[in-house]
């Protein structure tokens, strides 16, 4: 008796990127390296760093989805990543190129607004400090 392939979601925080059944593999990456999916692989849960995330369909063969941290969750047949970013892409080397150009701008631009809201935060915290003692 042949498994029941997969059904894969990958989730972002605006909506669905991915939405596809008939998935026969999947390989994700974690902190303890990679690991692969298959139907009949018991339920679990994993938490993804960033990196490609594989999946294979018999329509389609092999496809590529880089993809930021995120969940992946396995319920049965179901499969649910839910990722801050992703792209999709057939060719590794340019999948690659397009996250280290848009992956590696987001973060610059993320360490620039937690610069800016530490500044905030420890001014707003100085003049409060400066407001209780002043009573």
């Amino acid at each position: 008796m042949a498994p029941i392939p997969m059904n894969l979601k990958v989730l972002l925080p605006y909506g669905i990127f991915v939405e596809t059944s008939g998935v026969s593999r999947i390989v994700a990456e974690t902190r303890a390296g990679a690991f692969g999916l298959l139907p009949h692989r018991l339920d679990c849960v994993a938490a993804l760093v960033p990196g490609i995330l594989i999946y294979e369909t018999a329509a389609d063969g092999e496809l590529f989805v880089a993809v930021d941290e995120g969940v992946l969750v396995k319920a049965g047949a179901q499969v649910l990543v839910s990722v801050r970013r992703a792209q999709a892409g057939a060719d590794l080397k340019q999948l690659r190129h397009q996250v280290e150009q848009e992956f590696l701008s987001l973060d610059a631009q993320e360490q620039n607004l937690r610069s800016v809201m530490a500044k905030l935060e420890s001014g707003f915290v100085r003049r409060f400090a400066s407001l209780n003692h002043d009573r």
